[in-house]
């Protein structure tokens, strides 16, 4: 492994000053320095960040390399890094960067390797989607936290500033120095299929609260936040993977409502900021989406909100950002619109070419190439990664997933479960008056590498808090068979608990949750993922939210459940009718307790 002075050699002469990784003492006169040795294929290379099948740099599954070699034309992430000179990778699950801490510190370290090794040597800015709940990258053994909503359930800042230290300092260890996250949207829209559980609420200044704690949390742990997704991704019913959503907010609206938790972000002082590939009419009249948009990246954000930081576009692979052009106009647009990280686009040889032909062309000057490139060098030097480009792969396990971690985790999630429902005084069951249990419902795939499935997770944790609980997963489109066995399984036990995963009207959960009902037996719903299925489920007596389906939130509703813990969670989005979505059958800041 290269010694920090052959780091620094690589990198062009950087001082050692430079080397210190902060930004009090980094000189910016050395990163210029830098910049001018650089060539112009170099430049164009740092501004993009890129997938790379495989849980090793040099030596990944011939899977993965057969993948490599069918997107990317590279065998490996090291090819990868020799032939376009890449300033950042991301981790996915998918692509099986992240099976176990260790393997993942030891992919972070190879890729420094070898990016330290060629000419003029960068070290990488190695990141990822570790939101938490809903989606997250790294799995178990890591520590696992509530998302975004849940906290916002939880309403304390402190909580999120606490979560994004923990969450922070597992990334570092790992090398995964930029994290895509927190959340800034704010989720107005109940149909929202791309975002809802992942924002903190629909109030902006809640939001805007916790994604400031968040970005605090994650500095302390010298990690790089990015809010994302300007200019706000809360009010669609259209998925900027699958479509092209549009934004109809007036600017007035804009302001109030979607700009506020950014505003927050950039106060707080967030490193990176990500763009959302939809439009907004209010802000650019053009058509195009937000990530090509030069009104609204370099006259909004930079501009009117005085961000000077990194922006960073959502992956290039998405169809919001290539409904209107080809995927060699999109990286260059993109760049004029002000844009600094280009990220994960379908095809790097074609955007790679096709900025480094814009610049040669003259459509692209160089001087805004270096704008960009120096952004991504001071951030890679505010992080230290000039000094500390490596991390120590056998101190990894007294980091991740640590007790003391694992401990905060359900002691956050337990600040966050809501109760909606509780007729009767229902809620909570007691092994003495109900002893077997039976737990049935969706089972959704993990979003995080979690245990599960949900309903197995749940009966193990009322199991061990006294009851006899037997899991019977049912799905999320449970057939009349299945349905009607659950109910007579229903038969033989004191009370059912049924996990529903976004109700609709027409859902055979909500049958499943009907004829249970019909049975006489005390029957208790847990909304797993979203808190709008309470709407469909007038008639239940018990009901709480999750707000997601990984096992902390589950383990902490379970001791909701069995009381004991109090539910303290407040409903951080109003739950609107399901007859008639005008009106609020639960109101922002709704929640019950026990005795209430």
């Amino acid at each position: 492994m290269p010694s920090r002075r052959t780091v620094l050699s690589a990198a062009a002469g950087v001082t050692a000053s430079l080397a210190t990784g902060t930004a009090a003492h980094a000189d910016d006169q050395q990163l210029r320095s830098l910049l001018g040795r650089m060539t112009l294929p170099e430049k164009v290379g740092q501004l993009f960040v890129m997938r790379a099948y495989g849980h090793s740099a040099t030596d990944p599954d011939q899977a993965d390399i057969d993948a490599n070699l069918t997107e990317i034309g590279v065998r490996t992430a090291a090819e990868l890094i020799a032939r376009y000179r890449v300033g950042g990778i991301i981790y996915f699950t998918w692509a099986h960067n992240t099976r176990d801490p260790r393997q993942i510190a030891a992919l972070s370290n190879g890729i420094q390797r070898a990016s330290l090794a060629q000419p003029r040597g960068l070290p990488v800015l190695i990141s990822t989607d570790q939101e938490h709940g809903a989606v997250c990258r790294v799995g178990a053994p890591a520590t696992l936290l509530p998302g975004a909503m849940a906290i916002g359930a939880g309403g304390s800042r402190a909580d999120a500033r606490t979560l994004a230290r923990i969450s922070g300092r597992e990334l570092r260890a790992l090398g995964i120095r930029q994290d895509y996250a927190p959340v800034a949207d704010v989720n107005v829209n109940p149909a929202n299929p791309v975002i809802g559980v992942r924002s903190f609420g629909a109030d902006p200044d809640a939001v805007a609260g916790m994604v400031a704690a968040e970005v605090a949390g994650y500095q302390r742990s010298s990690v790089a936040a990015t809010a994302k997704h300007f200019p706000g991704h809360g009010d669609t019913a259209v998925d900027s993977h699958f479509g092209f959503p549009v934004i109809t907010h007036s600017r007035a609206r804009w302001s109030a409502l979607d700009a506020v938790p950014f505003r927050a972000a950039i106060r707080a002082g967030v490193d990176s900021i990500m763009t959302g590939h939809l439009m907004v009419p209010a802000l650019d009249g053009s058509g195009d989406p937000a990530t090509l948009s030069h009104p609204i990246l370099t006259g909004v954000l930079r501009g009117e909100l005085g961000y000077d930081g990194l922006v960073v576009t959502d992956a290039l692979g998405m169809q919001g950002v290539r409904t209107k052009y080809g995927d060699d106009r999109v990286p260059v647009l993109a760049l004029k619109a002000g844009v600094d990280q280009l990220l994960n686009p379908p095809s790097l040889e074609v955007a790679w070419n096709a900025v480094l032909k814009a610049v040669r062309e003259g459509e692209l000057t160089e001087a805004r190439l270096d704008e960009s490139v120096l952004r991504v060098l001071r951030l890679k030097a505010r992080l230290g990664l000039f000094a500390r480009p490596y991390v120590r792969e056998g101190e990894v396990d007294r980091v991740v997933g640590v007790r003391a971690h694992l401990a905060e985790a359900d002691r956050l999630a337990e600040r966050t479960t809501t109760l909606l429902a509780n007729a009767g005084g229902l809620l909570p069951l007691s092994p003495r008056t109900h002893a077997r249990l039976l737990v049935v419902g969706a089972d959704p795939d993990s979003p995080s590498g979690t245990t599960g499935p949900p309903t197995g997770v749940l009966a193990e944790a009322l199991t061990g808090l006294g009851f006899t609980a037997t899991a019977r997963p049912t799905g999320v489109s449970p057939s009349a068979d299945v349905i009607s066995d659950a109910v007579a399984a229903a038969g033989g036990v004191d009370a059912v608990v049924v996990g529903t995963y976004n109700l609709t009207a027409d859902s055979p959960q909500k049958t499943l949750v009907e004829r249970l009902l019909a049975t006489g037996k005390p029957v208790v719903a847990v909304a797993i993922r979203n808190p709008y299925d309470i709407a469909q489920l007038p008639t239940v007596r018990a009901c709480l939210a999750t707000y997601s389906w990984t096992d902390v939130e589950l383990r902490a509703a379970a001791r909701v459940i069995a009381g004991r813990v109090r539910p303290r969670g407040r409903l951080p989005v109003p739950v609107p009718a399901a007859d008639d979505p005008t009106k609020v059958l639960h109101p922002l800041g709704y929640g019950l307790s026990y005795g209430t």
